[in-house]
Order: structure tokens, then sequence, then C-alpha cells
């Protein structure tokens, strides 16, 4: 997904200025532990082949923060949300995700011409914020973020880079050490190797590239395997090429990495990839597609809305037949899947006439989602970026850490939990001036 579509609404909500209040925790079974302890292996917790996709359950991205950056310079809050706390991981669990994702940017705070040592202090940062899921028994996922995109000042983890000797040489040594930083924890933690890589071209991948692409996922299995301690068995996540589906399952050029260090003695490879079809009605700003699927024709026919705004291609049977491709490729040989991104953006005011409806049609389209790849027994990481404004992705406050779309929360949750797609299909929603309930003629 594009990464300037992903953030540039966030940049509105710096004007606005907001109180910070705290969450309270503990009603999803999460123990929160006392103070100055940090779970990092309790000795048995055991993420199985055979129960991976019940453990992670529903999951949560805490984007746009430590992947956040100004110029190549990493910056927690440059892009408009406060930094992570415990609270906000609290109202996470609280809210009944079992897993969240933490996209981290290294970018400047590598050091090239100290060989590629990383800020010990953002490094640190990085674990502190882990740490915040640990307390609270949640499973957590960090990665190479922003290193890895040609629209980034600094990016030069790039498959279409010129120099690529240089490149495997300083990814190397990224991992080294997030590897070691981390060498203890227990396997709550997973790494992912990098996120949305590719040329910057939205197009059919160039294979030479894509061959640099799988070599660093190979470079990434062999250099945490090599760190020791809890890493041997820890579950590696990794994509194809700008984790697009498509481009996985398809021959394009993706292939598996080996895991021969691996000592589980079961596979602990996950493959990676993000879905927000249709684009047009997930991430598209200029396009007035603000329906969608069973919902937006019920919408169609009850509240007279334009059938020219409801998404022509990617609905039901579209999700559904992109997980079951997954599944055929990944998941039935051994593998598991993460969707580590989808969602979509919030057009509620698309339409003065029924902004409730458009909202319902929201909630309807991500439970939809995360409730079919659950069926085919992948597991869904909802992209929030914080922003909760028009075109926001956002599920929570992040100032407050509370709940600002608890329908949508509750429909993943739900989706998830029970496998039903259709969890979300009869939300309602009365939170926006809505008298008429119908399109005005």
């Amino acid at each position: 997904m594009k990464s300037d579509i992903k953030f540039a609404a966030l940049f509105g909500a710096v004007l606005f200025a907001v109180s910070v209040t705290g969450c309270s925790s503990g009603s999803n079974n999460n123990t929160q532990t006392s103070e100055g302890e940090t779970p990092k292996n309790n000795g048995t917790f055991t993420m199985s082949a055979e129960n991976i996709a019940e453990t992670l359950g529903a999951g949560w991205n805490y984007g746009n923060t430590l992947e956040a950056n100004s110029n190549g310079h990493p910056s927690e809050t440059v892009w408009g949300n406060p930094k992570a706390s415990q609270e906000m991981v609290d109202a996470v669990a609280d809210a009944g995700f079992s897993t969240i994702r933490v996209p981290v940017s290294y970018l400047d705070y590598i050091d090239d011409d100290n060989n590629y040592k990383v800020d010990e202090t953002w490094l640190n940062r990085v674990q502190e914020v882990v740490d915040y899921c640990y307390n609270r028994e949640l499973n957590v996922i960090i990665n190479v973020h922003g290193d890895g995109y040609n629209t980034i000042s600094g990016g030069w983890f790039l498959c279409n880079g010129e120099n690529q000797d240089y490149i495997k040489e300083k990814y190397t040594a990224l991992w080294q050490q997030i590897a070691d930083k981390f060498a203890t924890y227990d396997e709550h933690l997973i790494f992912e190797s990098m996120n949305e890589e590719f040329n910057g071209n939205y197009s059919d991948p160039v294979r030479e590239q894509y061959e640099n692409i799988n070599a660093y996922n190979q470079i990434f299995i062999d250099t945490v395997r090599a760190s020791g301690e809890n890493n041997t068995h820890r579950w590696l996540m990794f994509p194809g090429w700008n984790t697009n589906i498509d481009y996985t399952v398809g021959d394009y050029g993706f292939q598996l990495p080996t895991d021969d260090k691996n000592t589980a003695g079961e596979n602990r490879m996950i493959v990676s990839v993000h879905c927000y079809d249709p684009w047009d009605y997930c991430g598209d700003e200029s396009k007035k597609t603000f329906l969608w699927g069973e919902k937006g024709q019920q919408i169609v026919e009850i509240n007279k809305a334009n059938p020219k705004n409801k998404a022509s291609w990617g609905e039901e049977e579209h999700l559904e037949n992109q997980m079951k491709k997954l599944k055929e490729n990944f998941i039935d040989k051994g593998l598991h899947v993460v969707i580590g991104e989808f969602g979509c953006i919030d057009k509620t005011s698309a339409n003065a006439g029924i902004p409730n409806q458009i909202a319902e049609n929201r909630a309807y389209y991500n439970g939809y989602l995360a409730g079919i790849a659950a069926t085919y027994g992948i597991t869904p990481v909802y992209w929030d970026n914080g922003y909760n404004g028009q075109y926001g992705f956002g599920l929570f406050t992040r100032a407050s850490a509370e709940q600002s779309q608890p329908e949508i929360i509750q429909a993943i949750i739900n989706a998830v939990k029970n496998k039903d797609p259709k969890a979300g299909l009869e939300t309602k929603i009365k939170r926006y001036d809505d008298s008429a309930g119908r399109v005005s003629e």
C-alpha cells in the first residue's frame, strides 16, 4: 500500500490539541505484571503450527508511530500521533485484540561509518514498546518498515538499488542487532523481515529485483537463526513483492526461504501479505466509492443511494478467492499466513444524507475481511494510522487511549473469534446527524 496514502490524512490531526487520559486494563484475560517486571521468557509458552491462528487471533497495527520519520530521521510524533504508551496498548488488549504489529523504521539511526551500528537509544525504545505488549501477554510483531520505501528520504533498503552488496551487508548487520536485542524473548514476539518491498512502480514485478527480495528474506532467516537462544525457534514472517497477494501466490518470482537451522521441530515461517481490495473503496480519496458488498447493496435499495457509489469489483467473492489462494499455496503446505495490513478509510462525509449507513458499511467490510481470513486459517491485522477524521484509518483515539470506532472493533473481534465474515452485517450506528436516513432527492 502506498506509504504516502497511509499517513497523508494524519497531518490534519496535528492542528488539534487533545487531553491525555488513562485507560483501565484487564478485560480480556491478559495479566498485567507488577511494576518493573517484564515477562520476556516464561519458559513454557509455545505457539505451535497447530494453534498459531487461534493464538494470534485478531491483530491491530500501531501504525504511523515508530516508523514515522522526517527526512530520514525516525520520530514517533512527527506524523501527528502521540508517543506509544502502555495505556494505548492496554486499550487495544481490552478491546479484544490478541496481536499488535509495531512497524519500525531505522533509517539514519543506522551508522554506516561504524559497522552499521544502530543507535542504542532507538533500539531501547523499540524494546520498551515491545514490553508494553508483553506486559499484557499480547503477541507482537516488529519489522523493518520505512527503510524500504523509494518515496522516503534516506530509504536505503531498495530492491532496485544499484549497490546490492552494500544493501545486503547493511541489512544483515541490522537484523543481527535486532535479533541479539530480543534473543531471550519468547514466542510472543515475531520478527517480520520487511514491509512493502518493491521498486515503487505499481506494475508487474521485475524478476531480477524480485530475486533481491528473495535474497533479503533468506538473509533475514539465516541471520536470526544464527543469533541463538530463542531465535532458533522464533516465528519469522516475510513478504513477497509489495506484500501483494497475487504477486506472492502467482508465477512472478516469489521463492520461499529455507529454514534449516530452525530448532522447533516444525515449521516456524509465516508468509506476510496485505489486502486493501478494492482500493477505490478502501483507500482512494479521489473517488466517491463509499459502498461495498452486500451491505452496500442494502443501502442502495433501502436508502436510495446512487449505485455508482458502490464498488464495481473486489467484493465478497473476490476476497474469499484471495483467501483460498493463500490457503492452497501456503496454509495447506504447512505455512501460516498473516494479513499484516487491511482496512478502509473513513468516508462518512461522502454523502450527508447517509453517514451512519456509510459507517455501518465500513464495519461490515472490515468484519468480512477479518472473518473470511480467519475462516481459512489466516491471521488478519488491521491497519490503524491513528487518525479518525475524514479518510482516516483510526479505530482508537490515541491521545486518550479510547475506542473511537467501537462498532468496527467489535465486528473484527467477533468475526475472527467466530470465523464469521458476516459478523458486521447487522451493525447499527447512530453517531452522525442523519434525521432523514436517506439520500436527499
